[in-house]
């Protein structure tokens, strides 16, 4: 029997509670389709920041370096962390370590879940450059607290990672519906992103079977308002990618049912699985958070290493559930309620 070694870092907030729910259907995915998990608890938080110093230890890193994946349920707790600490401290240093570079996001609407557009014909992949760009966190202040203080920040975009993240995108449109639509704004930034579309055209002609298309962000917002139905792959850097993925979330039904995978294509390292909502303090521990994208976060981490069967199953049972009206706005039920129900559709 297949055993795979899972790191668990619930985190702050509702994250331990869409973590629980998770692992239960997990669980029962590997009871079903036999398989076997062991897993790991890291306690890595903004509590732990506040008792250590340190959003995880100075080996953290190297202890995470030796399991099959990993899955994150929300870091953050702004009241008494400041965002860029959490974020810098934790997230972002696993995902640059383990090279982490494409994130993935798919949006579309679950049966039963109604979004705020009147089309629901949409099926987008989201693919995110995931480990430069704007958030290499290249840049300083000088001057602080003064009033000629300056604070530079600096996008870095290399051509190795420029190409891998478009590899990644075409390779994935070559398996759905072969349309890979490039988001930049290189009519204002004359560098990085026209850099982004030379070398998208460069790539372009390695992939015939694709049809290409160039959006600047501004445009691409209103496209996924006004017409999602007509985009199938998004590749866009990590700031724009994390904007339209919010977006998404938006037209899907909201952050509730917005999965993600922080993956490392060559698998040399873990991948990280998450879903894409915060931690939500004010209704952490209180039993009406919505597990749904955390579930689905989980059969994507299920897919990735190699158990398609068993992901494919539990986004069924997800859309069984919703298609009963299960889990399908925010406070219609508890988070067990959806738990149970996607339990029992997987177990059906």
């Amino acid at each position: 029997m297949t055993t795979y070694k899972l790191a668990l870092i619930p985190g702050d907030g509702i994250g331990v509670d869409v973590t629980d729910a998770t692992m239960k259907v997990i669980a029962a995915a590997a009871s079903r389709f036999g398989f076997a998990l062991e897993t790991e608890t890291f306690p890595w938080s903004c509590e732990y920041y506040l008792e250590t110093g340190a959003m995880m230890p100075a080996d953290g890193i190297e202890t995470l370096r030796r399991f099959d994946a990993i899955y994150l349920g929300a870091v953050g707790w702004p009241a008494t962390v400041p965002d860029a600490v959490s974020l810098h401290g934790l997230l972002l240093p696993i995902r640059k370590a383990f090279n982490q570079y494409a994130n993935i996001r798919p949006h579309r609407l679950l049966p039963g879940v109604e979004g705020p557009l009147k089309s629901d014909a949409f099926d987008i992949l989201c693919i995110r450059e995931n480990t430069e760009g704007e958030y290499s966190g290249a840049g300083g202040r000088v001057h602080q607290g003064t009033a000629n203080e300056v604070a530079v920040e600096t996008s870095v975009f290399t051509r190795a990672g420029v190409e891998r993240i478009l590899r990644f995108g075409f390779e994935q449109a070559q398996a759905r519906r072969k349309h890979l639509t490039s988001v930049t704004k290189s009519n204002a930034q004359k560098y990085s992103m026209v850099f982004w579309d030379e070398v998208t055209r460069e790539l372009a002609a390695e992939y015939p079977d694709v049809t290409v298309s160039h959006m600047h962000i501004d445009a691409m917002a209103a496209k996924m308002v006004m017409a999602p139905q007509d985009l199938d792959v998004i590749v866009a850097s990590n700031l724009f990618g994390d904007i339209l993925t919010d977006l998404g979330a938006a037209i899907q039904g909201g952050l509730g049912f917005a999965a993600s995978a922080n993956i490392s294509p060559d698998r040399v390292n873990p991948s990280m699985f998450e879903p894409v909502h915060g931690s939500a303090p004010d209704i952490a521990g209180k039993n009406i958070a919505n597990p749904i994208a955390a579930i689905w976060s989980g059969a994507m981490m299920l897919d990735h290493l190699g158990q398609a069967e068993a992901g494919a199953a539990i986004l069924a049972a997800i859309e069984a559930a919703t298609a009963k009206g299960i889990g399908i706005r925010p406070g219609l039920n508890t988070t067990d309620e959806v738990t149970a129900a996607v339990l029992a559709a997987l177990e059906a």
